[in-house]
């Protein structure tokens, strides 16, 4: 079931306001269809068989959320708390924590990156010892540049 949106190039608009110009607040609108169709892997199901999977999903989804929730001893808000609040409401102090220096999909590949970076930079190092000490065949890691030898005048 197709369905049409309006997305504004806010970048046009930018330069638009930067070189002065006056423009419409559409006017670097554009109207985009999206068309959804149904998961691959269920594309050869009735649509009421299809709707009633993804209504048995939903459905799923949130029993465990409820589960969860409750195992945490978290309340649900109830949909007057929730339409009661601000939506421009911004906490007072948000808790932040620094990014991990790289991103994985679980611990274990973080950890298993951290120690090949590791290998890499003692290996570079190890290489690096060897050139300074005069050994040009100091054999660098695959992907490093190795440093600039000093330069020597003739």
């Amino acid at each position: 079931m197709p369905g049409t949106s309006l997305l504004c190039d806010r970048s046009q608009e930018y330069a638009a306001r930067h070189r002065g110009e006056a423009f419409d607040r559409l006017m670097y609108a554009t109207e985009e269809t999206l068309v959804l169709s149904p998961l691959p892997c269920w594309k050869h199901l009735p649509p009421e068989e299809y709707r009633e999977r993804v209504r048995t999903l939903v459905g799923d989804l949130e029993q465990e959320a409820a589960v969860a929730r409750e195992a945490a001893g978290i309340p649900t808000l109830g949909p007057e708390a929730i339409l009661s609040q601000d939506p421009h409401h911004r906490p007072e102090r948000i808790a932040k924590s620094p990014a991990p220096f790289v991103h994985a999909a679980s611990k274990a590949a973080r950890l298993a990156l951290y120690q090949s970076y590791a290998w890499f930079v003692a290996a570079f190092r190890e290489a690096a010892e060897k050139l300074r000490r005069g050994d040009r065949t100091a054999c660098f890691p695959a992907g490093s540049f190795p440093p600039a030898l000093p330069f020597v005048a003739g």
